[in-house]
């Protein structure tokens, strides 16, 4: 099966794994700007290329709310109780090229105009849709950096597919919670993909399967693993009130996982006040990004220096990914930490 990722946001698709496509009105990168951006940032870090990957195939499309005027509130989803509505039909596959060869992805339509038109629309669609280049780097890292999730309470920020919720599941986490801008995102895209990766499904030949509910019945399931998962949608600062204003004391996280995030400057403020307000005490961020998204001006290297300016959190580069243009992982925590 075929996976897309789309290498930066809106008005740039970049083509690092020699599989991407241009987007309308594409911003060229200039190879002098490329290195010049970046070059204070090299450090002596070991470098991994991705695996080549290409289209997530379609099934069947997902509407998307039109643009609200006030943000987007925040709800949690509850588990369902029959999954045929959800798993019924579904295609999946297993990830390929990654070191997380367990974790498998159902497949999704792209609605118009995310699939002809742009890969982002501010305040309604947040890229959730599609499988980031970042998210693989990012799970490539926690699997050669042997992280640990056991006893942790973790969090995907912005999960997309839940991907690296679903990493930290299968490595024993004690609870994960998934949250996404959107609702549609979540029912459509991250609740299919908790459900099949809770599932006790393999295909001995590596191919595509079939889900039915010959093999989704309640007895295919690990339920201890899926009455560990929760999932959000909404806004960052609504969900963060909802988490804070619950009627169950907040257990902050332990390990809060999130990529591709950092593409709009206009999102920092709330991006640091969610991740101080939810991480613990002495929990860290491991946040994947690329050096900078054209057409948004974004990137790791205006975070952090807007986190240097916070003064909250201190910050260190993990790895470098030098093909293309550069991509990292930076880990996060307080300045008083332990």
């Amino acid at each position: 099966m075929e996976f897309q990722f789309n290498f930066s946001i809106n008005n740039a698709v970049e083509d690092t794994a020699g599989i991407g496509k241009m987007a309308p009105e594409v911003v060229q990168e200039n190879e002098s700007t490329k290195h010049k951006e970046v070059s204070s940032e090299e450090k002596q870090i070991s470098q991994k290329s991705l695996s080549d990957c290409s289209a997530l195939s379609q099934s069947r499309e997902v509407t998307l709310p039109k643009k609200p005027s006030d943000p987007q509130s925040a709800k949690e989803h509850a588990m369902p109780t029959d999954v045929s509505k959800v798993l019924e039909n579904k295609i999946m596959g297993t990830l390929p090229g990654t070191h997380c060869p367990d974790i498998s992805v159902v497949e999704v339509a792209f609605p118009d105009p995310i699939s002809s038109h742009s890969d982002l629309i501010p305040g309604v669609y947040e890229g959730g849709l599609k499988i980031w280049e970042c998210t693989f780097d990012l799970l490539n890292y926690l699997s050669e950096a042997e992280i640990q999730f056991g006893h942790k309470l973790v969090l995907d920020l912005g999960c997309g597919a839940g991907l690296l919720g679903i990493a930290a599941l299968k490595r024993n986490a004690e609870e994960v919670h998934f949250q996404d801008y959107n609702s549609s995102v979540i029912e459509e895209i991250t609740l299919p993909n908790v459900l099949v990766n809770c599932a006790h499904q393999s295909d001995d030949d590596g191919g595509i399967i079939e889900l039915s509910l010959t093999h989704c019945g309640g007895k295919d399931f690990n339920l201890d693993m899926l009455s560990k998962c929760r999932l959000f949608s909404g806004e960052w600062s609504e969900f963060t009130k909802l988490l804070l204003n619950s009627n169950k004391p907040l257990a902050k996280y332990d390990i809060i996982l999130t990529s591709e995030t950092v593409y709009n400057p206009d999102y920092y403020e709330v991006l640091h006040d969610t991740l101080s307000n939810l991480l613990g005490p002495n929990g860290c961020v491991y946040l994947a990004s690329k050096a900078h998204y054209f057409g948004c001006g974004g990137g790791i290297l205006l975070f952090t220096k807007f986190i240097e300016e916070k003064n909250v959190f201190k910050s260190r580069i993990l790895k470098v990914i030098d093909k293309g243009l550069k991509r990292f992982i930076i880990e996060m925590v307080f300045k008083n930490s332990l």
